[in-house]
């Protein structure tokens, strides 16, 4: 596949959240993994000129739903050219927990398929006209915050990651040596399903590897809390949390303020 051509642009490129008069274009994008069709999303700020950083998205146990879209354009309007890669494949986009958890089984237990599909998805990003190759970040949730760590497990050169409540495990930790830039967690303190076991272990893993990397856990949290139609009950394992939210976004954008202007 190739990019569609630059559009003409207007404003000074910027690095703050929300850009005013923002005039973001967003649109799937048909790509291939390894022979296989892929669907990701684009997002980009038409208002702003010049080449920015790039941030890849990696998604949910649910694929590239609204959320992930969401949260794409999001980082399109902090000025950034955003791209959520597709991991599952063209058209699979689960939405009960059953097929949902299929697909999160067969990537968690196929790592290099994993590394496969997000190599594909980040070699795209800088071939685009408006990103500065120099500069490229990611980051994930859930399943998509071990999909973001394997790509800088396998060496991506990616300045910063941000795992938003996000799977943590390798089998491979060792491989924490070739991450080349920042590591930011973010996770609850009561999340059910990264338990505190394995967030010992990847600090263990980052300690080990001399990664430059810093967590930040929210008391009183559960998994998900990033997610509104997760609802509001902790009882449940997985609920909105809307202080932890936006937090976590903010340390998020810090970070790549910081990396992106080194």
């Amino acid at each position: 596949m190739s990019w569609s051509p630059a559009p003409r642009l207007r404003q000074p490129a910027r690095w703050q959240p929300e850009a005013a008069q923002a005039a973001i274009n967003a649109r799937d994008l048909d790509y291939t993994a390894g022979g296989d069709p892929m669907e990701g999303f684009l997002a980009y700020d038409e208002s702003i000129q010049g080449k920015r950083p790039g941030i890849l998205v990696m998604h949910t146990r649910r694929g590239i739903g609204a959320f992930v879209k969401e949260r794409t354009e999001e980082l399109a309007k902090m000025g950034y050219v955003a791209f959520a890669a597709d991991i599952f494949g063209k058209g699979v986009r689960p939405v009960e927990d059953a097929p949902a958890g299929v697909q999160s089984t067969k990537f968690r237990k196929d790592r290099p398929l994993t590394r496969l599909r997000a190599q594909a998805a980040f070699d795209l990003v800088p071939q685009h006209p408006l990103v500065d190759g120099g500069r490229i970040g990611a980051i994930g949730y859930c399943l998509g915050g071990m999909i973001a760590l394997e790509l800088a497990r396998a060496g991506a050169p990616l300045l910063g990651l941000g795992i938003f409540h996000g799977t943590l495990d390798t089998p491979t930790p060792q491989d924490a040596k070739n991450i080349k830039g920042r590591v930011l967690v973010m996770t609850g303190a009561e999340d059910p399903v990264i338990k505190q076991e394995e967030v010992a272990a990847f600090v263990k893993e980052m300690r080990d590897a001399k990664v430059d990397f810093q967590l930040e856990m929210y008391g009183s949290v559960v998994h998900g809390f990033t997610e509104k139609h997760n609802g509001n009950d902790p009882s449940r394992g997985s609920a909105y949390n809307e202080r932890a939210d936006k937090l976590s976004w903010a340390a998020m954008s810090g970070m790549f303020q910081e990396v992106f202007q080194r």
